[in-house]
């Protein structure tokens, strides 16, 4: 998976539509193996990131949990501190 594509589900406040945008393209990207289509392929690519990004939108929507919704500055807290012991 890329690491670029965070999890998404269960913040608060909840993922917004340029985060799941940004997953889907990073998705689509990775699938295609290029970051920037050709002109040719360009109305392919986007397409398909834009079906992507509501099909993730939808699966956000319709997932249910029991835990309590995760504090996004404490995550990236945590990513941070992960970054730097792995880095350092």
């Amino acid at each position: 998976m890329c690491r670029n594509i965070k999890p998404l589900f269960n913040f608060d406040p909840p993922a917004t539509d340029e985060e799941i945008h940004d997953a889907a393209l990073q998705f689509v990207r990775k699938l295609s193996g290029t970051t920037k289509p050709s002109k040719r392929n360009e109305a392919a690519f986007d397409l398909a990131v834009h079906s992507i990004a509501a099909c993730a939108r939808d699966l956000l929507q319709s997932l249910e949990t029991s835990q309590p919704p995760r504090n996004r500055e404490e995550e990236a807290a945590k990513a941070r501190a992960k970054m730097a012991i792995r880095f350092s």
